[in-house]
């Protein structure tokens, strides 16, 4: 019987990376037992024994995930020793940024064991906005990146904002879009008795602008402005967070899909998000503000007045875009936040 291998990215309880940890082989599972498919799944973890903290303003510790995914390799490696990786075994990659991939792919076909890899990209040196693009201009990131990319065979992505992006470094062919594996957000988000709140559910980091959030609740005082990382709140008391909130607010410089501003319409808040990025093919354009008001914080005080104006106007008649953010969050699951499409192209290669 073959196998499925799920090469996961390091769990952190209050990212949906913890969440993953045991939703992703159960949707795998569940997929596999519906369609009478004959494959078992194996989660290939690493060593838990790293720092629990991210970088600062980070998704992840930059060294502590190195010890996680050097673990994985040698789990894989040895794997292939003992015989228990077989020609047509599947291995899918939760982060493609991870460079056990390269060896993956030595032994593959140094070893003659044919194996297809997918793995999902959330972000790169190819996105100057992103931590590999600020940080590091070397020619060898983008030599490694698209090794990763004609490793695997199949690249999937969340948007078509993030395919673009990719293409314009890394001229690669076998690029797939699907939703990502969230479905379990629509049961664990559900809206609560509605305060004037209006929430910064992001990563306090330079692309995420906070510095404007911040100035437009003084602008606005007659609100509350929260900033979530402000506290450390578990995902529990985040979605309560998200189930008082009346708008979820945006001014973003990099975001390839957007987790958080759909969990808020799942909370029936209105996200509010600039014209661009992901954010201009996800959300109706009611909830939409023109891109150059936020493009920096100069910007934004020269367009100060009119984003007051339009977060004052959402907030005081909040209630009549209800049957809009109801019926965007049912669009975005359907076609940002399920993956059906990976899994139709896992299993019918």
């Amino acid at each position: 019987m073959n196998k499925v291998w799920i090469v996961d990215l390091e769990a952190v309880d209050t990212r949906y990376t913890g969440e993953w940890k045991l939703w992703i082989p159960s949707v795998i599972r569940a997929h596999v037992d519906d369609h009478g498919l004959e494959y078992d799944v194996e989660v290939v973890e690493g060593d838990t024994d790293i720092p629990d903290a991210t970088t600062p303003g980070a998704f992840l510790n930059f060294g502590g995930t190195n010890v996680y995914k050097s673990s994985q390799m040698n789990k894989i490696a040895r794997a292939f020793t003992t015989g228990e990786v077989k020609a047509g075994d599947i291995f899918l990659y939760t982060d493609a940024w991870n460079p056990t991939i390269i060896q993956l792919k030595y032994m593959s076909q140094l070893l003659g064991i044919p194996v297809k890899i997918h793995a999902l990209w959330h972000a790169g040196n190819y996105d100057k906005n992103d931590f590999l693009g600020r940080l590091i201009s070397d020619k060898w990131v983008k030599t490694f990146e698209l090794s990763l990319a004609q490793a695997i065979d199949y690249n999937w992505f969340a948007s078509d904002y993030h395919i673009e992006l990719f293409q314009q470094t890394h001229k690669v062919d076998n690029v797939y879009r699907t939703g990502w594996p969230m479905e379990y957000l629509r049961a664990k988000i559900k809206p609560l008795e509605k305060e004037n709140i209006v929430l910064f559910p992001h990563r306090i980091a330079p692309e995420k602008q906070v510095e404007i959030f911040r100035d437009l609740a003084k602008q606005l005082p007659q609100y509350q402005f929260i900033v979530c990382q402000d506290s450390k709140l578990t995902k529990s008391e985040y979605h309560e967070m998200l189930g008082k909130a009346k708008i979820v607010f945006s001014a973003n410089l990099q975001e390839t899909l957007g987790i958080s501003c759909y969990e808020g319409l799942l909370a029936e808040a209105v996200s509010l998000v600039p014209d661009r990025l992901s954010y201009s093919e996800m959300y109706d354009t009611i909830f939409k503000y023109p891109s150059e008001w936020t493009e920096s914080y100069e910007s934004y005080e020269r367009n100060k007045e009119q984003l007051v104006k339009l977060i004052d106007f959402h907030m005081t008649s909040y209630s009549a875009y209800n049957n809009i953010v109801e019926r965007d969050a049912r669009r975005l699951t359907e076609e940002f936040f399920s993956c059906d499409n990976l899994l139709k192209v896992m299993f019918n290669d």
